[in-house]
């Protein structure tokens, strides 16, 4: 995955740099809001289901050339993002399992928020000016830790004042990995690989109206990762469906356009 990463950066750069094709200077801003689906790999694993947040940010993008049929951009945004994880807590049978003091299926969740950054190399394909183009875009992401909280129905206390997971049914799960419902973030830089594809459709004098499907996958993990450590990996994975709307700031002149 770093050799991606590596791969991604030197497509951002020569996507930059390019201009072989027809040349384009457009450069675009605008706003992104959207659904997030995130967990975490930990090993030892840590049985998950998706947990959902929202995410939301400024949008800026750079079209730097045309090269034959496809279309050469720039994009970086920063944004708002709430991820993290939501565990499955079952039994041997797949059942899920009750809390012996309250009565209740046990549950817990935790929200991350963080600031992402990702700058992407994108290539577009169909129209500039007016009607739909297909876009896919790929490159590295950074993140930034900001805050989090949990919740759950048999956990209690803060980070101020200890967490305490003594009601945990313990007995009757298939798996007793719960060392991550106490511990904090211990690195909050993150850091991945983003890849999207999507659809825009353009209004001529009013803007971009854009909808894309995009895979986050972390290198980093947000637990150490030593030898004496807990948990080997704790890396993201986030499935974002967003929309974005950009208009235009500066446009190429005297460029034929379709």
């Amino acid at each position: 995955m770093r050799k991606i990463l590596l791969i991604a950066l030197m497509i951002a750069a020569a996507t930059a740099r390019a201009q072989v094709g027809e040349h384009r200077s457009d450069f675009s801003v605008g706003v992104n809001g959207g659904y997030a689906l995130s967990n975490l790999a930990f090993v030892p694993k840590v049985n998950q289901g998706f947990h959902g947040g929202m995410t939301a940010g400024l949008s800026m993008r750079y079209v730097c050339e045309k090269y034959f049929n496809s279309i050469c951009a720039i994009v970086a945004e920063v944004n708002y993002s709430q991820i993290g994880w939501k565990e499955n807590i079952i039994d041997d049978e797949d059942q899920p399992v009750v809390n012996s003091i309250s009565g209740e299926v046990e549950k817990y969740s935790r929200t991350l928020n963080y600031i992402q950054v990702p700058v992407l190399a994108r290539l577009g394909w169909g129209r500039e000016d007016k009607g739909f183009q297909f876009f896919f875009q790929l490159g590295p992401q950074l993140g930034y830790y900001l805050s989090d909280s949990y919740t759950s129905n048999f956990v209690t206390g803060d980070w101020n004042t200890g967490i305490d997971i003594s009601n945990a049914n313990l007995s009757d799960r298939s798996s007793v990995t719960i060392a991550q419902d106490t511990m904090q973030v211990e690195n909050k830089l993150d850091y991945g690989i983003a890849a999207g594809l999507g659809v825009e459709y353009t209004v001529p004098h009013l803007g971009h109206f854009l909808l894309e499907g995009r895979y986050y996958y972390g290198l980093g993990n947000i637990y150490g990762d030593s030898k004496k450590d807990y948990f080997a990996r704790s890396n993201f994975g986030n499935i974002v469906v967003k929309m974005t709307y950009l208009f235009d700031i500066t446009k190429s002149k005297r460029v034929k356009r379709k």
